[in-house]
């Protein structure tokens, strides 16, 4: 028998023990994501101040040590006696769970941080954590290390009487996370993101280490702001952006649209300034009200005729960008992570304020309105053509018992979990990687140049690409409405380039295609890029392969640089043979693939950088391309 499981063996954890020993259950993980994410909850408090009313704004600043300090100037955390725990107030926010301003009905009325952990989770995990309070003239402190007080709350100096706010400086701690190196570029898509949702809150973010950048993000026109800046790189079907704002049932409501040329609709929601990336009824609400006010208008004047079809809600969204941000005093999210809202009123607040505000912009701007509706009757048309196309495909795979397409070299395995899929650029590499799989669980779907530029294209001309009715057919998931993950054949979708410009343009044009039409993918971790070599390095009939110049350098110095290396730089797959592709890039056992990953808080920022890739306009991506030259390496020009 092995050891009875008895009242002993139920530990209590005291304190912030859980914290420190299931860190993941307050902030997800304790990689880079979780990493940022303790930014994350020191700002929001802060932007719950800005809510209320007390905040104008908060400079976060990288320090050089990689420490963070976030300052703002809102109330200052009270700093008297907390009755019931007879602490200083300061002290229980920072060092007991769920205590804080947001429940009851003192602190705050709207608010982010709805559990009350965001800053004694951030204690815990913390080497120090260190707070200011700035009050009445005084300056309070107090400092903790990994959740413990190092000293009672005391007054350490002087301010102005007229200066208010809070600092709050912390070390993440080397024992909980994987990597404590902060990344200045998540911090400002994250910050930028916020100003937007805050109107007229001033946010400065700081790098003190090596660069010493610095970026503020204030924002007059809220949201107004944040779809112009998200349709940088289209071009708008009118210039003005359509802004409805009001409140109802207790939901004060904003959204803010604007039609661009482009076919893919991009809507992001928000509650209470938290992305809620799966929706819920906030945005089931502006589904409503933008299709039933849109085929009201075409109808009354005559853009539709009484014979024809209603315009479907996707028709009308297609080339759509919004923004929907609702403030509510009782959010109810479904499930732990916060991505979907449940509230009834959130619904019927949305629906019937943009329904009036939206009635009534369309009547008095008749000649957007008829752009907007012109637009959708186009996309209606390709859609209905589209979906010929789509049943013309399934008849044709219902008929065939699902005739895989021609040229994929399939895997024997029949187990999804088991089995994976090269996709590879060019007959040549098609061949050579033919050759390298072990046919058990690798199949080989070699794609014929460049596919289509799906950012540029309706859904028309999606189907009838050969290339990607190819992959759409061997994944086995459908695309789009059809999406079924279930269905999915392989548990590994490997994209697999050369090393070069071109291979590079492929990547994004297979990455742009899954995004779009089957993001599930990746979201679900399905999705890797192959890494193969760079350089071939010989000596003495000894092999070495280098994935970086920083290897081949490594290898050189190890072994001696001298006139024997022959060292060979790959340009191509094509260059390999079957031997080599599978020993450096094929092999599981030996090689390196990439997993491609989506953060669900930066949508918006993904989309754009999509967009800015591979949409219409030079300006916006050769900006990208000049900002983010510096970062790229081995690109072989």
């Amino acid at each position: 028998m092995g050891e009875q499981y008895g009242a002993d063996q139920i530990q209590i954890l005291e304190g912030l023990e859980a914290v420190r020993k299931r860190p993941g259950m307050y902030i997800g993980s304790t990689s880079a994501r979780g990493l940022h994410h303790l930014v994350y909850e020191i700002v929001d408090n802060a932007v719950d101040e800005a809510l209320a009313g007390y905040c104008d704004s908060i400079e976060v600043t990288i320090n050089e040590d990689n420490s963070i300090t976030v300052v703002d100037d809102g109330r200052g955390i009270p700093v008297g006696i907390q009755k019931k725990a007879g602490l200083p107030a300061v002290e229980v926010v920072f060092t007991i769970l769920h205590a804080g301003g947001k429940f009851g009905n003192g602190g705050y009325k709207v608010s982010g941080g709805l559990h009350g952990v965001g800053a004694s989770v951030v204690n815990a995990l913390s080497e120090w954590l260190e707070v200011q309070v700035y009050k009445d003239g005084d300056i309070y402190q107090q400092r903790y290390e990994r959740g413990k007080v190092t000293y009672p709350l005391k007054i350490v100096g002087k301010c102005s009487p007229d200066q208010h706010g809070t600092k709050v400086t912390f070390l993440p701690d080397k024992e909980i996370f994987e990597e404590t190196i902060y990344d200045y570029d998540t911090l400002k898509i994250r910050l930028r993101e916020t100003a937007f949702l805050t109107k007229n809150l001033r946010i400065t973010l700081k790098d003190d280490r090596d660069e010493k950048k610095e970026k503020t993000f204030h924002y007059e026109g809220g949201i107004k702001e944040f779809v112009t800046y998200l349709n940088k790189g289209k071009t708008p079907l009118y210039d003005q952006v359509i802004y409805c704002e009001g409140s109802k049932e207790g939901v004060y409501v904003e959204v803010s649209m604007q039609h661009n040329d482009s076919y893919t609709e991009n809507i992001y929601t928000f509650v209470n300034n938290i992305n809620t990336p799966e929706g819920g009824t906030h945005l089931t609400g502006f589904k409503n009200a933008l299709t039933k006010t849109f085929n009201d208008y075409a109808r009354k004047n005559k853009l539709l005729k009484d014979n024809e079809d209603s315009l479907s809600g996707e028709d009308i969204r297609e080339g759509l960008t919004a923004i929907i941000s609702i403030k509510v005093e009782e959010p109810q999210f479904e499930g732990q992570t916060k991505q979907k809202l449940g509230n009834s009123e959130a619904r019927s607040a949305v629906d019937n304020i943009v329904s009036e505000q939206l009635t009534y912009f369309l009547e008095q701007n008749p000649a957007i309105a008829k752009a907007m509706c012109e637009k959708s009757i186009m996309a209606q048309r390709a859609r209905a053509a589209a979906r010929k196309a789509r049943d013309l495909t399934r008849r044709k795979s219902a008929l065939d018992g699902m005739a895989l397409p021609g040229k994929l070299a399939d895997c024997s395995d029949k187990n999804p979990e088991n089995c994976e899929i090269y996709i590879v650029e060019g007959d040549s590499a098609g061949g050579s990687a033919k050759t390298a799989r072990s046919r058990a669980t690798q199949a080989i779907l070699p794609l014929r140049g460049k596919i289509l530029n799906v950012e540029k294209a309706r859904m028309d001309r999606i189907y009838g690409n050969a290339e990607i009715k190819a992959m759409i057919t061997a994944f086995g998931t459908g695309i789009h409405e059809d999406f079924d993950i279930s269905k999915l054949r392989y548990h590994k979708i490997i994209i697999m380039t050369d090393a070069d410009v071109d291979g590079a343009h492929i990547s994004t044009l297979l990455l742009t295609f899954l995004y779009r039409f089957m993001p599930e993918l990746i979201k679900q971790g399905y999705v890797y890029l192959a890494q193969p070599p760079l350089y071939k390095v010989e000596k003495s009939k000894k092999v070495w392969y280098a994935y970086s110049d920083d290897e081949l350098n490594s290898i050189l110095t190890d072994i001696g640089r001298d006139t024997n290396n022959k060292i060979q730089r790959y340009k191509g797959l094509g260059e390999m043979d079957a031997e080599q592709l599978w020993e450096t890039t094929m092999d599981p056992e030996r090689r390196v693939l990439l997993r491609v990953t989506l953060d669900e808080e930066t949508t918006s920022e993904i989309d754009l950088t999509f967009t800015t890739l591979m949409g219409d306009q030079v300006e916006p991506r050769r900006e990208f391309i000049e900002a983010n030259a510096k970062r790229v390496q081995n690109l072989d020009i």
